[in-house]
């Protein structure tokens, strides 16, 4: 009965964020033989392939709409209010075969998302052009991503990055960075940092980015037993913004809470997608 419920859970779970076809693109990334990028067990497996990334992933998105651009983006030529759960499967797909498939999907798979970044273009209110192609965008995206996705693992990892693991995880992902566009991407932790605070006098909370912030957190289109669970997951991704981001975004500040309860649930709520989601022996 346990071993039923857990596959059951562990199949909507993987329907949710690879889609239709994530077990056919599931095969294919960890069947085909050849080299890969990194090698297994390296940091950046162990990040992107723990459940701490469900928690990462949501951070991720709050704090990068917080870039005027890169939101105006999102907002005129992403399909994320009618097709949240088909965003999410093709970013995970991304993720999960620039990290662990052979070399030449990787690279398709890069390549793909620039010929996509070309095409994105646009003007602020204010006049001022935007391309998603843009290295100066593309590396504010690249850094909120990493810190969300590290922060995350701290927390919420099974076996969290320690020492010198940590600034690895940060160089393996820039390799990506930079076949992506990036320009001289971080390589340690403390240049992640840097890279984070220079950004600051660029970012705002503007309308479309408290919409979007809105929609992710109050109406994800989910059934309505999915949605405590996402809720733990949304809660435990504010838990870890900035304090500085709360009153942009229109995100409650409730530091007691967050690093008890709201932590407890997080810490439960991920526990149980690893759980259900870990191959059967």
């Amino acid at each position: 009965m346990i071993l039923d419920a857990r596959e059951r859970l562990g199949r909507e779970l993987f329907l949710r964020v690879a889609g239709p076809d994530g077990a056919r693109h599931a095969e294919r990334i960890h069947g085909r033989p050849g080299p890969r990028w990194f090698e297994a067990g390296s940091p950046i497996a162990r990040v992107h392939g723990d459940a701490s990334m469900f928690v990462g992933g949501i951070r991720a998105l709050l704090l990068q709409t917080l870039h005027p651009a890169a939101m105006r983006g999102v907002a005129e030529h992403s399909g994320y209010r009618g097709d949240m759960w088909g965003r999410l499967a093709r970013t995970s797909r991304f993720l999960a075969v620039t990290t662990f498939g052979h070399e030449d999907d990787a690279q398709q798979a890069v390549d793909a998302v620039r010929a996509i970044h070309e095409r994105v273009v646009g003007t602020l209110p204010d006049g001022t052009p935007y391309a998603a192609s843009d290295p100066h965008l593309l590396a504010w995206v690249h850094a909120a991503e990493i810190d969300s996705f590290l922060l995350a693992h701290t927390v919420y990892g099974a076996e969290p990055l320690t020492g010198a693991d940590r600034d690895t995880y940060v160089a393996q992902t820039a390799e990506i960075a930079r076949r992506l566009g990036v320009v001289d991407p971080p390589t340690t932790e403390a240049e992640l940092a840097q890279v984070l605070a220079s950004y600051r006098p660029e970012l705002r909370g503007t309308p479309e980015a408290r919409e979007a912030v809105a929609y992710v957190i109050l109406r994800p289109p989910l059934p309505v037993l999915a949605r405590a669970p996402y809720a733990a997951l949304v809660a435990a991704a504010v838990g870890l913004m900035p304090r500085w981001t709360r009153r942009p975004l229109r995100l409650p500040w409730l530091p007691v809470s967050e690093r008890t309860v709201v932590r407890a649930l997080g810490g439960l709520t991920t526990t149980t997608i690893r759980w259900a989601m870990r191959p059967r022996s």
